[in-house]
């Protein structure tokens, strides 16, 4: 009888096995390719979850940032604009686990037809690096935002659009708390309704498919 069981306990203990070494599989099959566009999760601090609050989609994603990947030399670097080093290029590890805050990053590719678009997009974002974070998130020529920075870079192409944008507690229909304070303490008004985009709206485009993530 205890013969038995033990060979019961060993099967399972294989299937187990095999289903941890295939979800393994899965995961180091993700591959990250130049121009695919990499989505970090919202990471703790209050900037983060408001961007987070008035960007949703109904894709129901909750991106506060975003970056261009390039492939060099089995290297992969992040083009992308940070509120600490402005329009730079980093490491995959620096922006998958900023100031130490390690985060889920998903991967979102261009399809098939727009594949064409990437190497100008990657020399467009090139040019744009060494800028300052642009904290007003109004669109501007001598400093950028996250996502600011990815349009530019494809503008060109027109792979993405600018969007009225909003501020607005979608729960309470009233300016966020976050963002109110954050504006006066700009000395400006809440830029309501002017131009913009967002890394969620971003993710939601017709144009991309989601590849998978990265832990």
């Amino acid at each position: 009888m205890l013969k038995g069981k033990t060979q019961v306990i060993t099967k399972l203990q294989h299937i187990a096995m095999g289903t941890k070494n295939m979800q393994a599989q899965k995961k180091s099959a993700i591959t990250i390719k130049t121009g695919d566009l990499l989505f970090r999760e919202t990471v703790s601090g209050n900037l983060s979850k408001a961007i987070d609050q008035v960007t949703q989609t109904e894709k129901q994603t909750h991106f506060s940032h975003v970056g261009l990947a390039v492939v060099e030399h089995d290297s992969i670097y992040v083009l992308h604009a940070s509120p600490n080093g402005g329009t730079c290029k980093v490491r995959f590890a620096e922006f998958s686990h900023p100031k130490g805050d390690s985060t889920q990053v998903t991967i979102y590719r261009l399809k098939a037809a727009y594949q064409s678009a990437i190497p100008a997009a990657i020399t467009q974002a090139n040019t744009l690096l060494g800028k300052p974070y642009n904290f007003s998130y109004v669109l501007s020529n001598t400093s950028h935002y996250c996502s600011e920075f990815i349009y530019l870079a494809f503008e060109a192409d027109s792979i993405f659009k600018l969007n009225p944008m909003t501020f607005i507690d979608p729960k309470t229909g009233e300016f966020a708390a976050t963002w109110i304070t954050y504006y006066q303490q700009l000395g400006m008004d809440v830029p309501e309704g002017l131009p913009g985009c967002n890394p969620n709206g971003m993710a939601a485009s017709p144009k991309l498919e989601r590849i998978g993530i990265i832990d």
